[in-house]
């Protein structure tokens, strides 16, 4: 019996998935989504549908940290009355205007999708400090040295909307912190 040299032989095609690099973590299978890191080789969602709400809402969070952090930096650097009635027993305004460069710092950082993650985290330490100075020293409501009247909680009510956006932009984009989202994608 003779075999025709002359047709062609079938193979099947290669079964390997050249997108897949080796070493890399395993696709998403799912159709969950996240917020991809930023500078991250390899990533299984690259191709991942991202709804709307991954994007909007940390970057709701990301403006309104922004916004409340940056209002309250004129009255650090000024050194206002109720700057002054604040932060006098903690140091004064050498403390006053640290905070304030401190809170620029996380403004900037919070505004730059790269840092973003590095400045929830600034933000979140600088307004946990200032909500334990409410519970332990000024009170919920504090006093208008000029006036004599009471806020009404606006501080203390600002600081926890900070303390708040801030958690929702971590939750977001804690793939991005350096050391953290480094292990998580190992």
């Amino acid at each position: 019996m003779t075999t025709d040299q002359s047709q062609p032989v079938a193979t099947p095609p290669a079964t390997t998935d050249q997108a897949q690099p080796a070493g890399a973590p395993p696709a998403a299978t799912d159709g969950t989504c996240r917020v991809p890191a930023h500078g991250a080789k390899n990533d299984p969602y690259a191709d991942c549908p991202v709804h709307k709400y991954v994007v909007i809402v940390p970057w709701s969070a990301q403006v309104l940290v922004a916004i409340l952090l940056a209002q309250t930096l004129y009255f650090k650097f000024t050194y206002a009355p109720q700057t002054r009635y604040i932060f006098e027993p903690l140091g004064g305004r050498p403390v006053a205007t640290a905070v304030g460069l401190f809170e620029l710092l996380a403004v900037v950082l919070i505004l730059i999708p790269r840092t973003a993650a590095i400045g929830a985290v600034l933000a979140l330490g600088l307004i946990g400090g200032a909500i334990m100075t409410h519970l332990t020293t000024l009170g919920i409501s504090v006093v208008d040295p000029e006036t004599g009247e009471r806020d009404g909680g606006l501080l203390f009510s600002m600081a926890l909307a900070i303390a708040f956006a801030s958690l929702v932009v971590l939750w977001y984009r804690w793939a991005d912190l350096p050391l953290i989202g480094r292990l998580a994608r190992r």
